[in-house]
């Protein structure tokens, strides 16, 4: 079956605006994968006159985006810093969140519901109550997510893998974000409308604040090659890989250094003490978060940019930025990656200290081919991932789910 992606744009074809109730089971808008994609979702669906109610946790930046509304759900005693993934902090805001979703399913009068992540199981059952279609936002594989946080959950996958099937089979469409969700949801519902569109760079968003430091003023007057790695530290992202394979490369280069930008507190500490304890301690710095407008400074910083990611299949939202940056990158030969990245526009390894510390190096020391990598990646970015086409594929996708809605009076 032909994907959203591949369907010819019609003219004029949208009857009239719709009226779409988003649910995003997350806080809203934080400097992360997924609320950034939503985000420029909604940018999207407000440039094409759409009218958009989004249902959220209690924390979150206000954003303004016309004709989109944020309604969130009250804060709890005590319950704060809702992380990625699932916990017990993200069912009770889920539960909180299903109640404020079933009075506006029941009062707005809404055409579709764009249900993210596993709010889907909310649109399943509000559209079964109040005959609302649904759109099933795919970021993963529900059941992967969760045996992957939670192996004891193992025993369960098939009871979780038939609730992911009926979420899908039910929806009137689906919107998957990488290659391997888009398999995920094929499987299980072959003759429903799914498209496939990746994110976009997060370089240029919100406009140019510059940056707060310059890396070579923290490094030092004898700073050798830098690598950097952008994103969180959680486990799944590989930073022990990355360093154990860092300290193997100053054993070659000891003037090198790795940069590290975000993560929390707590997992800057664990991993500089494991920086200190590999002896690496002087030649990795810990950046913390940054705001995302100074993203593309930072990278444009950096000789080589790193994704050591070890487990996961989704693509990380930070490969699309890095192949905007005109900055080579290194990343491991996985799934995760390799459905986005390929040797012609990346420098793949095994996800082995070793072969990591390989791939660095040999960018380090080659600068022609740093600087042919970086173009053919910015080449391929511009074709297939740029905003542009971002824009093109939602507009499209939604075109597509138009004509599957029920026909509506005006």
């Amino acid at each position: 079956m032909r994907s959203a992606a591949d369907a010819p744009p019609r003219a004029d074809s949208r009857r009239r605006p719709l009226r779409i109730l988003l649910l995003a089971p997350h806080p809203f808008f934080q400097h992360r994968g997924t609320p950034i994609a939503e985000r420029a979702l909604l940018e999207v669906l407000s440039a094409q006159g759409h009218s958009v109610d989004v249902l959220t946790f209690p924390e979150g930046e206000e954003v303004d985006i016309p004709g989109c509304t944020i309604h969130r759900a009250p804060l709890l005693p005590g319950i704060r810093n809702v992380r990625p993934g699932f916990s017990v902090k993200k069912l009770l805001y889920d539960a909180l969140l299903f109640v404020r979703a079933t009075g506006f399913a029941r009062r707005g009068r809404y055409d579709v519901i764009h249900a993210v992540e596993e709010s889907v199981f909310f649109g399943l059952i509000l559209g079964s109550l109040f005959r609302i279609p649904y759109i099933y936002d795919m970021d993963s594989s529900l059941p992967e997510q969760m045996i992957e946080r939670y192996p004891m959950l193992g025993r369960l996958r098939r009871a979780l893998e038939a609730m992911e099937r009926l979420a899908v089979r039910r929806a009137t469409a689906i919107l998957t974000v990488c290659k391997s969700v888009e398999e995920v949801a094929r499987g299980h519902a072959p003759e429903r409308l799914i498209a496939r569109v990746e994110d976009t760079s997060m370089l240029g968003m919100a406009g140019d604040e510059g940056v707060a430091e310059r890396i070579a003023d923290r490094i030092g007057p004898d700073g050798g090659p830098i690598a950097m790695y952008v994103g969180n530290l959680e486990k799944y992202q590989g930073i022990d890989l990355l360093l154990e394979a860092f300290q193997r490369v100053l054993a070659e280069e000891p003037a090198a250094n790795l940069v590290i930008v975000g993560g929390d507190e707590v997992r800057i500490r664990h991993y500089s003490g494991l920086a200190r304890r590999l002896g690496a301690e002087g030649r990795v710095h810990f950046l913390g978060p940054r705001p995302l407008p100074q993203l593309g400074d930072y990278l444009r910083q950096a000789d080589v940019l790193v994704s050591p990611r070890i487990t996961g299949t989704n693509t990380p939202m930070k490969i699309y930025s890095y192949l905007d940056s005109g900055r080579p990158v290194v990343a491991t030969r996985l799934p995760t990656h390799t459905q986005v990245l390929d040797d012609e526009i990346a420098c793949l390894v095994d996800p082995k200290p070793a072969d990591l510390a390989d791939g660095l190096l040999r960018l380090f020391r080659d600068a022609e081919l740093r600087t042919e990598l970086a173009r053919r990646a910015r080449e391929r970015f511009q074709r297939e991932f740029s905003p542009e086409v971002f824009r093109e594929r939602i507009v499209r996708f939604y075109d597509q789910v138009e004509r599957l809605l029920p026909t509506r009076v005006a």
